[in-house]
C-alpha cells in the first residue's frame, strides 16, 4: 500500500477560519492572515485527501506543534475528549469522513502565548509523509475556568477583552475630564505588533527557550509588556517626554488611539515613537494585554504621589507670597494613569488573585528594568509590602502623607500635614457604559464619606481642611464653581480670626500654571492686600481671574492657586491652596439618522465646535473610530470668532458589528486639544 499522498501534491490544510474564530471569540481578528485561537479550547482543521480515503485500521495521523524550537508530538485519537492540562489531537469517530478528515487540536489552558507552527504527519504501512503545514496564534482564554486569566462574568469579559475603545480620566478629582481613546486591538497589524513586542524583548533575545516556556504565565507576560511599552531598557514602543518641547515628535495629547503608535513602531523597524506620557503608555499597554487575551482596564489615580525616598511623605514648599517652589524631588501628579490586569497569583501566599496594578510609565526600576507590577490591588490595600511586585511604590502613590511648608528667607515659617490628599479618587471606565466607575475602595480603607465621592466635590476631607490653620487663625480657599474656558475663575477666600483680639493681616494671592506631573511654572496672576479682622471675625473675600488673564498661558495645563495670610504683628502665616483644571468645551458629534447604523453601508456624522474663548481660534480637526473609519479623516477648521460655531460633516463606513466609538479631536493653534466622542451601535444588515 502506498502513502496517502505525496508531499509535493498536498494543498494547505483548511483552517476552518469562520467556525474557529466564532468558537474562540476571536472574530475581531478575522483580518489577520493567521488563525487566532485561545488556549484551553480545541480548534478544528480539515484535511482533504486526494489520493485515497483514510483507513483507520491501517493508517495513523500524528500532529507536531512547534513554538520556536519547542515542540510536542501527539497521535490523533478517535475520541471527543480533550485535556485542559496537556496538548492533544482527536477526530470524532461518529462523524469521520475518510475523504476529508476533521481534526481537532487542543492546547492546554496553561499553554504559552505566541505564534505556533503545526505539521500533520501521516503514517501508512511504515512510510511517513508530511501532509500539511500551517500556523496559528494562541492567546490566553478568560472564558476558560482552568486558565489563570479566567474572569467569571460575561459582561466583564466583553468589556476588558473585546471592547476596542475606552475613556481615560484626567484633570483633577474635582473636575474630571473624560478623554476618548481607541484601543484598536482588531485593527490591521496590531495583533502582529503585539506578538513582535514579545519576540524583540530582551527576555526573548537572551534566552528564547526560557521565554517561550514562561509565556504560559500572565505574571511573566505582563512584566515583559510593562517594560516593553517604554523604551528605557530595550527597543520598546514609546519614548517619554515631559519637557514641553515636542518639535521632533508628536505631542502626547495629539494621540487618539493605539494603532497609530503600534503601526509606526513596527514600520520604523521597532524604534521608539516620540512621544508618550502616562495616559499614552497605559492605553497602549491596555491594547497589548487585551490582544494577548489578558483582561485589562485603564485606571486613573488622582493626586498620585511620587515618593522618591520611600518614606511615605511628600514635602511641598511655598514662598511667603504664595508661590509654589521647585525645591524637592518628591511630587504629586494631579493624576497618574496605569493599568490593571486580571489574573490568579499562584506565586503569592493568601488570596491575591484578581486585579493587579501594572505601570509602563518609566519611573523606577524593578528587577533592574523600568517596569512596575503586577502588584495585587488587595496587597496594596492591606499594605503587604513584603510581596511581589513593587507594592511599596504603588502603596505610596495612593497613601503618602503631604507636608506643606511655607518658607521665608530660608526658614520654615508654617507647616501643615494632610493625610487625605493623596489618592482621594481612583477610577476606571464602567463596564458597558461610557462613564466613570469609582474603585478607590479596592486600594484603600476609606476614612470618610468625603473621600468616596465621585462627583466634583472637594477631594480633601473636612478634618484635613481644618488643619490649614492654627488655634489663632485659619484660611479656606474654594472655587465658587467649576472653571470653564472663556469664563472668569471665581473663588472665595474665607479668613477666620479665632482669637478675641483684632488682627491686621497681609493677604497674598498667587496663580501659576502647571503640567499634570510638574511643579508650577512662573506666576501669571497675583494680588496683594491688607485686611483688618475684628475679634472672632470671619471675613469672606471674593476674587476673580478674567479670561484674558489666563487664556494665553493655561491651555491644557492646570492652575495652582494659593493664598498666604500673615499676621503683621506676630508674623504667623497660614497657607490655603487649590489645584484645578479649566474645563474645555466638548466637540458635539451627531450621527445622521440616529446612533444605530448598519454594517457595510456609508454613514454620515457632523462635528460641531463653538468657540468659548475671547479671541478667534482655528485648528486641525481629526475624526477616527476603530472599524468605522480607515485611519483619520482630517480637515482644517477655519478661524471662528468668539461665540461662533463651526460644523464639519464626515462620512464613515462601519465594518464590524457591536458598540463602537466615533471620536473627534480638535488641536488649536495654541496646542490646546478639544475632544468629543459618540458611541455608535453597529448592526448587521
Amino acid at each position: 500500500m502506498s502513502p496517502l499522498t505525496e508531499e509535493s501534491s498536498m494543498h494547505q490544510v483548511n483552517l476552518e477560519i469562520s467556525e474557529n474564530l466564532e468558537r474562540h471569540r476571536t472574530t475581531g481578528f478575522s483580518r489577520s492572515e493567521t488563525l487566532v485561537v485561545r488556549r484551553g479550547d480545541p480548534f478544528k482543521v480539515s484535511l482533504p485527501l486526494k489520493t485515497r480515503p483514510y483507513d483507520p485500521s491501517t493508517d495513523t495521523l500524528w500532529v507536531k506543534v512547534l513554538l520556536g524550537r519547542l515542540y510536542v508530538l501527539m497521535p490523533v485519537t478517535l475520541s471527543t475528549k480533550f485535556s485542559l492540562s496537556r496538548w492533544g489531537a482527536f477526530m470524532d469517530p461518529d462523524s469521520l469522513n475518510p475523504n476529508n478528515l476533521t481534526i481537532f487540536i487542543s492546547a492546554p489552558a496553561s499553554a504559552s502565548v505566541g505564534q505556533y507552527r503545526f505539521k500533520l504527519w501521516v503514517f501508512a504501512k511504515g512510510k511517513t509523509t508530511v501532509c500539511a503545514v500551517d500556523t496559528f496564534i494562541l492567546l490566553c482564554n478568560p472564558w476558560c475556568q482552568a486558565d489563570s486569566v479566567y474572569i467569571p462574568f460575561e459582561d466583564q469579559r466583553e468589556e476588558y477583552i473585546h471592547n476596542d475603545s475606552c475613556l481615560l480620566f484626567m484633570g483633577t478629582a474635582k473636575n474630571i475630564v473624560s478623554r476618548p481613546w481607541s484601543l484598536d486591538q482588531f485593527e490591521p497589524y496590531v495583533l502582529e505588533a503585539c506578538l513582535n513586542l514579545l519576540s524583540i524583548s530582551p527576555h526573548h533575545q537572551h534566552n528564547r527557550r526560557k521565554d517561550y516556556l514562561n509565556r504560559r504565565n500572565p505574571v511573566y507576560i505582563s512584566r515583559v509588556v510593562s517594560a516593553m511599552i517604554n523604551c528605557e531598557d530595550d527597543r520598546g514602543v514609546l519614548k517619554g517626554n515631559w519637557s514641553g518641547d515636542f518639535d521632533d515628535g508628536v505631542h502626547p495629547s495629539k494621540w487618539t488611539g493605539s494603532s497609530d503608535i503600534l503601526r509606526r513602531w513596527a514600520e520604523s523597524g521597532y524604534h521608539p515613537i516620540k512621544y508618550g506620557q502616562c495616559w499614552v503608555y497605559a492605553a497602549v499597554m491596555c491594547t497589548v494585554m487585551r490582544v494577548l487575551g489578558i483582561p485589562c482596564r485603564v485606571v486613573t489615580n488622582f493626586n498620585s504621589a511620587h515618593d522618591t525616598n520611600g518614606n511615605l511623605v511628600i514635602e511641598e514648599f511655598y514662598s511667603e507670597t504664595g508661590q509654589k517652589l521647585k525645591s524637592t524631588k518628591d511630587s504629586i501628579w494631579n493624576f497618574h494613569v496605569w493599568v490593571e490586569c486580571w489574573m490568579t497569583r499562584k506565586d503569592l501566599e493568601g488570596d491575591m488573585d484578581g486585579w493587579q496594578v501594572l505601570d509602563p510609565t518609566p519611573q523606577k526600576r524593578s528587577g533592574g528594568v523600568f517596569c512596575c507590577g503586577p502588584a495585587p490591588a488587595k496587597a496594596i490595600k492591606e499594605r503587604r509590602v513584603d510581596l511581589f511586585y513593587d507594592i511599596p511604590f504603588v502603596y505610596a502613590e495612593v497613601n503618602a502623607d503631604v507636608h506643606t511648608l511655607v518658607v521665608s528667607e530660608g526658614h520654615v515659617v508654617s507647616r501643615s500635614v494632610d493625610t487625605d490628599r493623596v489618592g482621594p479618587l481612583i477610577c476606571t471606565k464602567a463596564v458597558g457604559l461610557p462613564r466613570m466607575q469609582n474603585i478607590t475602595r479596592d486600594y484603600k480603607h476609606i476614612k470618610s464619606l468625603t473621600s468616596t465621592m465621585s462627583s466634583n466635590r472637594s477631594s480633601v476631607s473636612e478634618s484635613s481642611t481644618l488643619r490649614r490653620g492654627t488655634k489663632r487663625l485659619a484660611a479656606f480657599l474654594t472655587l465658587d464653581k467649576t472653571p470653564v474656558a472663556g469664563t472668569s475663575i471665581l473663588f472665595t477666600l474665607k479668613v477666620v480670626n479665632r482669637q478675641s483680639a483684632a488682627k491686621m493681616m497681609k493677604v497674598h494671592l498667587n496663580a501659576q500654571t502647571k503640567e499634570y506631573n510638574h511643579s508650577p511654572s512662573e506666576t501669571f496672576w497675583e494680588a496683594h492686600k491688607v485686611i483688618e479682622l475684628a475679634p472672632l471675625e470671619v471675613k469672606v473675600l471674593k476674587q476673580q481671574i478674567h479670561p484674558f488673564q489666563y487664556e494665553d498661558v493655561v491651555g491644557d495645563n492646570l492652575v495652582n492657586l494659593a493664598a498666604v495670610l500673615e499676621d503683621m504683628v506676630t508674623q504667623e502665616r497660614v497657607l490655603a491652596f487649590e489645584e484645578f483644571n479649566i474645563a474645555n468645551p466638548q466637540l458635539v458629534i451627531e450621527i445622521e439618522g440616529g446612533e444605530t447604523v448598519a454594517m457595510h453601508k456609508q454613514q454620515a456624522a457632523s462635528v460641531t465646535f463653538t468657540n468659548p474663548f475671547c479671541h478667534p481660534v482655528s485648528g486641525l480637526l481629526s475624526v477616527s473610530g476603530s472599524s468605522l473609519i480607515k485611519g483619520h479623516a482630517n480637515s482644517r477648521m477655519f478661524p471662528l470668532r468668539p461665540g461662533e460655531s463651526g460644523k464639519h460633516r464626515i462620512n464613515f463606513f462601519p465594518s464590524m458589528k457591536g458598540t463602537k466609538m466615533l471620536q473627534a479631536s480638535l488641536t488649536l493653534s495654541n496646542r490646546t486639544t478639544i475632544t468629543g466622542f459618540k458611541m455608535v451601535t453597529v448592526r448587521r444588515v
